[in-house]
């Protein structure tokens, strides 16, 4: 019998061993861009083929999110601003700034266009089952356990697996049996 290797585990395997063997680390922000909230819209979107604010807030904030994906920070920076001069009520950017604030290390910035975010999604939709995610995401970061598990919580309700993947991480019984588990790898 051959030995088995990591090379052998599908991606998703790795990320549950992952998850497993490192219960504390944060990880899987990645999800936050998956389309498994593809079920879920945002209302505010829902006029963008009519209305030429919305259309060209969404158009920069397209732009944004490519540069984004680039390391352009600045000008993403730059974009996602135009993108909510342009349609201040859409909660889409307000939630893409802030994960370009928390690549740039810059996490006071960050909550308040989550906050805004929330506010302007009612904690509903695509965007706002993201930015609870992403507010979890900083909660934990922050050593506010019950407050990012509130925030996975709400997310998970609404449909996100990213949320349900930190809620499990969160719960103490699960974090017990990963240490376990870790301690009998290690033979």
């Amino acid at each position: 019998m051959g030995s088995l290797t990591k090379d052998c585990l599908s991606e998703h395997d790795r990320q549950v061993l992952e998850s497993i063997l490192n219960p504390s680390q944060i990880g899987g922000e990645e999800y936050l861009l998956q389309e498994e909230e593809a079920h879920l819209v945002d209302p505010q979107d829902a006029e963008g083929e009519t209305d030429p604010r919305l259309k060209e807030s969404q158009r920069l904030e397209i732009e944004a999110i490519a540069l984004a994906g680039d390391a352009k920070l600045a000008e993403a920076l730059e974009l996602l601003g135009k993108s909510i001069e342009a349609a201040p009520e859409r909660p889409a950017p307000w939630n893409n700034r802030a994960q370009v604030y928390c690549l740039l290390g810059k996490e006071t910035e960050a909550l308040q266009d989550i906050e805004e975010a929330l506010k302007l999604s009612n904690g509903s939709g695509r965007t706002g089952c993201r930015a609870l995610c992403q507010r979890g995401i900083l909660k934990r970061k922050s050593n506010d356990v019950d407050g990012a598990r509130q925030d996975f919580e709400q997310a998970a309700k609404l449909g996100s697996k990213f949320a349900r993947t930190q809620l499990i991480e969160l719960n103490p019984f699960a974090a017990l049996c990963n240490q376990m588990l870790r301690e009998v790898m290690k033979f």
